[in-house]
């Protein structure tokens, strides 16, 4: 921290003072939910299952990912050894290393030897490697760690269900708030320690951590979806069409994995989703902080960013521990939880204007410019949060014509579900575009030259990914009450499935209202989940072009022009990729699905709806297991080879054209595969919510419910594999464009070396595409198609 002010040196500490209270308040918690009763025996029983399962899931994954990261890991740290060392890491050598006082920095950097350099390289080339280790695990904490934890809530909140509808909501709330603090905590932790070990050069070791945590992201956010949606999907049609039996019923074979995939598709998946964008933002904010302090002089361009990190962490401590019901055996979920957002989101802001205006004063542009733009960030996340909710809310008119379309079948309700989420697309896209032309707004009369203008503006743009994921404690509570009151319920159906004593009436209409609520929290976190997404990797486009302009001035010295032939190329490539990926995971979906019906079918051959034999509940886990983990490794070199070929063959504005397509076209395909997914879901939930009346086609059972069900199975790949899967996918193009865009400049026309590793690259790429078209491998004992 050398050349930090006394108060800018107080402050960062208080920042990782912060950090680690979030921790501490996230262990806080966890003391008080595993104090809560666990039930009966029969419930007990059922959680075991489900516990399980999500582990041996888990352990699964992170040997099958491994290997990879350890590979990239070496591939990172020699990456600084192909370019010169960047100006701020020659800086930081100067002072921290040789001692070099501030002011002899420049002529310290011209004497700097090649053994020097090359100890700069080492240094660097280290702490990129150890920062990628370090947001891989950090983020693989935030996933298990969170997953565990809602796993030990879930029979915990069915249990309370049976004394108030407030303790559930509590107990439930706040096991989520335990993995929204670790978000905070780990990913505010891990970015301070790097800015105090590396100063101005932090950028270049936070490229490391955020891509470590983008990475497990993607794996996480893949394997769970297709886990979670291939038990749910295979569990609805066998269970609900074909058997016409009730959701979580405990004769249905994947009843189970469809409770374990709830956890480690949306508890774990999410968490390192919202971890990994946390990070993303943090280092694109400190890029462009240090070419705002390279062209201004002032160190708060850099620092500015860590302080707004630190008050989310205490508005979201102060928000989350506000939201609870009553004592009665009903109540407003979604208020209580929305208000504790909004009790959040008014601390940061007006924290947010207190350090703005003591700590900016001596920028020249006005403290008021980086006020405003962290604090459009905040209202980004509450627009899109009503946007959501508007088109995937039970109460709302978007749901409500999808479930009148159920009166005319399956077809006309999925047509509607679709038409709702196009046009929620738009209006996503619409929210997003206004709020980086607030940037230009704010931020447009700063600077002395155009390339000035643009840094100021694109540094503004990461401020509203940094304010709008000020709230991550109350965003990731949000999505994992969800799963958690989903888990609860399908643990109350299975416990009390012969009981209809008051109490258990009681307690089955607060876990379903839970549940309903936590179906519109998971698709409202989605959508901020989206939103963030699209405002880092606007992030990472903008520190692309500005690491590349420092690099080589000349190499995107006219912007990046669409009207030139391989740069238009670069854009439909990049606007093809998310569909790729998209198509794959669906694909993976249907297929794993198939299995588990006919191995359920099979079951139901043999007596298990009559009693005469117990559902195996293992054989559908380890076909969504094996199903899973066939798709990591391909889906994972998808995203991480296309930049590097696409660079590599067509050159860095190319490459900037292919970042600019897939940012649009993922953002455009995600919110539509959510929105209408979570649409289909509540529709469904409607009708089920209805008094059972077969002769007026009302119900469950009815001809509607079955058509609702159809476009809910429709939905479940959309809104929970294929759409939150895209979000990680697009930063880790992005990250990878980032790292390797001085590479790409410096070597521009590629030689017989070269050609022979973009060959290798390709062939691996082609690899990864034929591997995902492989069938889902025939597991033993567990049944499947002829000719499989």
């Amino acid at each position: 921290m050398y050349g930090l002010s006394l108060f800018e040196q107080i402050a960062i500490w208080s920042v990782l003072g912060v950090a680690i209270s979030g921790l501490l308040y996230a262990l806080f918690l966890r003391h008080q939910i595993l104090k809560e009763d666990r039930g009966t025996k029969k419930m007990q029983e059922v959680w075991g299952a489900i516990r399980e399962g999500a582990n041996a899931y888990l352990t699964r994954q992170l040997r099958t990912i491994l290997p990879l990261v350890l590979i990239l890991t070496i591939a990172l740290f020699a990456s600084v050894y192909i370019v010169p060392p960047t100006t701020e890491a020659s800086d930081w050598y100067c002072m921290a290393i040789k001692g070099v006082s501030l002011e002899l920095v420049e002529p310290c950097q011209h004497a700097l030897t090649g053994a020097e350099e090359q100890q700069i390289r080492f240094i660097i080339g280290i702490g990129r490697a150890i920062a990628f280790m370090m947001g891989a695990v950090f983020s693989l904490l935030v996933g298990q760690i969170g997953m565990r934890m809602s796993v030990q809530a879930n029979v915990r909140v069915a249990s309370a269900s049976r004394r108030s509808f407030g303790d559930s909501l509590r107990i439930a709330y706040r096991a989520g708030t335990i993995t929204g603090m670790l978000t905070d905590g780990l990913g505010l932790f891990g970015g301070t320690i790097l800015f105090i070990i590396f100063g101005v050069a932090a950028p270049d070791a936070l490229l490391g951590f955020g891509f470590g945590g983008t990475l497990i992201a993607l794996f996480m956010r893949v394997g769970g979806g297709i886990f979670t949606k291939a038990a749910d999907v295979g569990a609805d049609l066998v269970g609900k069409v074909e058997a016409g039996i009730p959701e979580d019923d405990p004769r249905n074979p994947a009843v189970v994995a469809d409770l374990v995939g709830d956890n480690v598709g949306d508890c774990a998946g999410m968490a390192a989703d919202i971890f990994e964008s946390y990070e993303v933002t943090i280092v694109s904010s400190l890029i462009l902080g240090v070419a705002l302090y390279t062209l201004t002089g002032h160190l708060e361009w850099i620092i500015y960013p860590l302080l707004v990190r630190g008050i989310g962490v205490l508005g979201s401590i102060i928000g989350t521990y506000l939201v609870r019901g009553g004592k009665t055996k009903s109540g407003d979920a979604m208020k209580a939880i929305f208000t504790g957002y909004l009790t959040s989101a008014t601390i940061s802001i007006i924290l947010f204007g207190s350090v703005a205006f003591i700590y900016m004063q001596n920028i020249d542009v006005g403290w008021w410019r980086p006020f405003l733009a962290t604090t459009s960030g905040v209202f980004l996340a509450i627009l899109i949060d009503r946007l959501t909710d508007y088109f995937t809310g039970s109460h709302n008119a978007p749901v409500k014509e999808i479930k009148k379309s159920a009166d005319t079948g399956p077809a006309t309700l999925i047509l509607s579900g679709v038409s709702a989420g196009f046009e929620s697309s738009v209006w996503s896209i619409v929210i997003i575009a206004s709020t980086i032309f607030s940037s230009i707004l704010i931020f447009g009369a700063s600077g002395s030259t155009p390339m000035e203008q643009f840094t100021f503006i694109l540094y503004g743009v990461a401020l509203t990914g940094i304010g709008m994921l000020t709230l991550t404690g109350n965003t990731v509570a949000m999505d994992s009450f969800g799963p958690i009151a989903d888990n609860a319920n399908g643990i109350g159906e299975m416990a009390w499935n012969e009981m209809d004593d008051q109490d258990t009436i009681d307690a089955r209409h607060i876990m379903a209202d839970l549940d309903s609520v936590g179906n519109t929290t998971k698709a409202i976190t989605k959508g901020i989940a989206i939103g963030s997404a699209v405002i880092a990797a606007v992030s990472l486009f903008g520190s692309f072009i500005t690491d590349v302009s420092r690099v080589d001035p000349t190499a995107l010295a006219f912007g990046i022009r669409v009207s030139i032939p391989q740069v238009f190329v670069g854009m439909l490539i990049g606007g093809a990729v998310p569909w790729l990926f998209s198509s794959f995971s669906i694909q993976a979906v249907s297929r794993a699905a198939s299995l588990i019906i006919l191995e359920a079918r099979r079951q139901f051959k043999l007596g298990v709806l009559e009693g005469k034999i117990k559902p195996n509940y293992t054989q559908a886990v380890s076909v969504s297991t094996t199903a899973a983990q066939k798709e990591l490794i391909p889906l994972g070199l998808i995203g991480v080879l296309s930049p590097i070929i696409v660079g590599l063959v067509l050159q860095v504005e190319a490459l900037g054209g292919f970042l600019a397509g897939i940012i649009l076209s993922g953002q455009l395909l995600a919110v539509f595969l959510n929105n209408s997914g979570g649409a289909w879901d509540n529709a469904k939930k409607l009708i089920e919510d209805e008094p059972i009346d077969l002769s007026r086609n009302m119900g469950k059972g009815s001809e509607r419910h079955k058509a609702s069900v159809v476009g809910d199975t429709v939905g479940d790949p959309f809104k929970d594999t294929a759409g939150p899967a895209l979000n990680p996918m697009i930063k880790v193009v992005n990250l990878v464009a980032l790292i390797i865009a001085p590479i790409v400049v410096t070597y521009k026309t590629l030689g017989l070396g070269g050609w022979v590793i973009v060959t290798i690259l390709i062939i691996l790429f082609i690899w990864a595409i034929l591997q995902s078209k492989k069938p889902t491998p025939v597991i033993s004992g567990v049944a499947h198609a002829p000719g499989d």
